[in-house]
């Protein structure tokens, strides 16, 4: 029912086949697309966590304790930034 594709890497340009298999396996998944990255570079972009880098940490003063701490995004000031322990307790006393 399906045969071999030669396709081509949107990040390296490299040509690669897209077996019959791989589009059986992909048809029983429901996927629609076919694979628009080489088997190489979609273990590379897995490895690398799918490219977005190092995260940045903004240094805070928690609003519950007083304690320095780093959280993965920048605070507005219009709500309160917790460091993980005081953030956890605020979960629990939450449910």
């Amino acid at each position: 029912m399906y045969e071999d594709k030669t396709l081509t890497c949107r990040d390296c340009g490299a040509e690669f086949v897209f077996t019959a298999s791989e589009q059986d396996f992909y048809a029983q998944k429901g996927f629609q697309n076919e694979p628009s990255r080489c088997p190489a570079c979609r273990v590379q972009r897995r490895a690398g966590g799918g490219g977005r880098g190092e995260r940045q940490m903004y240094d805070v003063i928690c609003d519950g304790c007083g304690a320095n701490t780093q959280v993965p995004f920048q605070p507005r000031g219009d709500r309160p930034v917790y460091c993980r322990d005081c953030f956890d307790r605020q979960r629990q006393s939450a449910y």
